[in-house]
């Protein structure tokens, strides 16, 4: 049961597109302690679930992150609830620093394609949040902090992060089809121009205009080479519906 709700945890992290940041903004006052600071950002998840963020040198929460590297990133999962307190949303802490490394942005790219307008602008950097613990917070009493190595229980798989743009490339141009498939059959979402975004070793992530939706597999991948039959086995099970 634990291992399900670990699992729970990082499909939470992983469906959403967006977060609210918590930073420390130091005190124009010499003296004075850092206040809380919280903003809104827009947010991929690596294969190692490290958040990955695209913020302007111009932000208020840049400043502050150049200060204190320690963040907070609330993952709400109870959008459409009728009694929001009732659902799932996470607190992800960590250590926050930029990153140079080409594969993590171009993941930001796919998920947040108009990202791509700003991104090389000399005042935007890319930053990768470490997770070292969580906070769940799954409706009333159902509450508990988890640490960096339980909610990690799924490694990344090295081949599949180098794989991923080609195979997120041949769905989208070679078997749209599919991943219509997956998104109305599969996950009951109208529409018919959603694409894949990404793919790790515990689904798939796919977005149509302003809506982003997460297809979990019913077990992780162990390998990469497992990607393909995976896929191929959802249009299956999405044609028998």
């Amino acid at each position: 049961m634990t291992e399900v709700l670990f699992h729970a945890v990082r499909e939470l992290i992983r469906s959403c597109d967006r977060a609210a940041l918590a930073t420390a903004l130091p005190s124009a006052a010499e003296g004075n302690p850092a206040w809380p600071y919280v903003s809104l950002v827009l947010v991929a998840v690596d294969h190692d679930l490290s958040p990955i963020l695209l913020l302007s040198d111009l932000a208020e929460h840049s400043r502050a992150i150049a200060a204190d590297q320690r963040v907070s990133l609330l993952f709400d999962g109870t959008a459409g609830l009728e009694q929001p307190l009732t659902g799932a949303r996470v607190s992800l802490l960590g250590r926050v620093a930029r990153t140079d490394d080409d594969r993590p942005k171009r993941r930001f790219l796919a998920r947040h394609p108009d990202a791509a307008m700003y991104a090389g602008f000399k005042d935007f950097h890319f930053y990768k949040v470490v997770p070292e613990r969580a906070h769940l917070v799954a409706g009333f009493g159902k509450i508990r902090w988890i640490e960096a190595a339980e909610l990690l229980a799924v490694p990344p798989l090295p081949e599949l992060m180098e794989s991923e743009e080609g195979i997120v490339r041949h769905m989208n141009e070679d078997h749209a089809d599919a991943v219509q498939l997956y998104a109305g059959k599969l996950l009951g979402l109208s529409g018919s121009t959603w694409t894949m975004t990404g793919i790790d070793a515990e689904g798939v992530d796919i977005r149509q205009a302003g809506e982003v939706a997460r297809l979990a597999f019913e077990t992780p991948l162990a390998a990469a080479d497992e990607a393909r039959k995976t896929l191929i086995s959802l249009v299956a099970k999405a044609r028998a519906i």
